[in-house]
């Protein structure tokens, strides 16, 4: 088997991004280091990188959001990428007045989003996600969706059409009588695209918690992630075919219609299903681990997700580590920077102290940021 392509981003342009009038990063192979004070826009430029995939970034803002405070209304990021298809510009943003935004590959523009897959892979790890295992469940399904949508490109508009589905059914439902065709022929787009969904997550949980079990160190700086999917649909296809669970959905949403009319949402489904994670030496469920040991699982829950992407799609992520550093002791510290070394991939990662990433040295690209480096905001 070919060796991995090593994906890189080696130059990024921005225009109007958040507080960014323009910027420029022209970067190497390397780690890539944005150190200096908060509001210099370190964290932006990581948003702009996770851009240039599919979904609304690692903030999942509006795309109207990301247009900088007093410039057009339009706003444009553009990057150098060397990876499957060799060196290539992809370039995405939004013109004034437009509710979508636009995807170019080395100028011609492409119908879709998914496209940049073919390209780039992007994860990301932020402070906003600290509180993973202890937030809604919402959060872990969103988390995990990403990495299926690093691995199955179509993932993403396969939820939100579901989504859409689920609440098309919810809006029939509440009108005074409602149409009962319409309800069949939505409730079954709805378990064919549920069902979808809780497969493809379930495939995803199976590969990555063989990658951990494969991959497992008792004496690893990050310990070993226990997870599973916990969902009625998940279940269920452990002894069922797709065809049959669909039919059986669909049977159940129909039984239903009164009992969700009465909740005003949908009651089954995968929207309801939930990832458990267990710190995997101490037998102990994630929520329940201290503060320092849920971040070490967090960040080596990201890792082995990059593992698996680098082994399934042949080649490696970006990633992007927002103010990681500042949040590990500098034994992990000096063994995440090791790790991604040695995985071969690139990191955008910040930091206010740029102290924090002494352990690298030479081998990561620094970059200083000051709040007059953006124009200000």
């Amino acid at each position: 088997m070919t060796e991995p392509t090593r994906v890189f981003v080696t130059q990024l342009m921005l225009t109007d991004f958040r507080n960014h009038p323009h910027l420029t990063v022209a970067a190497d192979r390397r780690i890539v280091v944005l150190a200096g004070e908060n509001g210099a826009g370190k964290t932006n430029v990581l948003e702009a990188v996770s851009m240039m995939s599919p979904g609304r970034g690692l903030r999942r803002a509006a795309h109207r959001e990301l247009s900088r405070i007093g410039g057009g209304g339009g706003w444009a990021v553009s990057g150098v990428v060397e990876g499957p298809w060799g060196c290539v510009r992809i370039g995405t943003g939004l013109q004034p007045g437009d509710a979508a935004r636009n995807v170019r590959i080395d100028g011609e523009p492409q119908k879709s989003a998914d496209v940049l897959t073919e390209h780039l892979r992007v994860m990301w790890l932020t402070p906003a996600m600290d509180g993973l295992f202890t937030g809604p469940a919402s959060d872990r399904r969103r988390f995990l969706d990403r990495m299926v949508l690093s691995l199955d490109p179509v993932h993403g508009r396969r939820v939100a059409s579901f989504e859409q589905a689920l609440t098309q059914r919810n809006r029939i439902l509440e009108e005074i009588r409602p149409d009962p065709g319409w309800l069949d022929a939505v409730e079954a787009q709805i378990a064919e695209l549920g069902v979808a969904v809780a497969a493809a997550r379930r495939e995803a949980v199976a590969c990555l918690t063989r990658l951990i079990g494969d991959a497992h160190d008792p004496e690893a700086a990050f310990p070993d992630a226990r997870i599973a999917l916990s969902g009625e649909l998940e279940d269920a296809l452990a002894g069922a075919s797709a065809a049959e669970l669909e039919d059986w959905y669909r049977t159940d949403l129909a039984a239903g219609r009164s009992r969700d009319r009465a909740a005003g949402r949908t009651l089954a489904g995968p929207h309801r299903s939930d990832l458990v994670v267990h710190h995997g030496p101490k037998d102990m469920p994630a929520a329940l681990s201290s503060t320092g040991e849920q971040k070490a699982l967090l960040v080596g829950l990201v890792l082995a997700q990059a593992r698996l992407v680098t082994e399934l799609a042949r080649q490696t992520p970006v990633l992007l580590l927002d103010e990681v550093a500042a949040h590990l002791d500098a034994r992990r510290r000096a063994a995440l920077f090791d790790i991604l070394q040695n995985m071969g991939v690139q990191a955008y990662m910040t930091g206010t102290d740029r102290a924090a990433f002494a352990a690298l040295e030479d081998r990561a690209f620094f970059l200083d940021f000051t709040p007059a480096d953006t124009g200000g905001g």
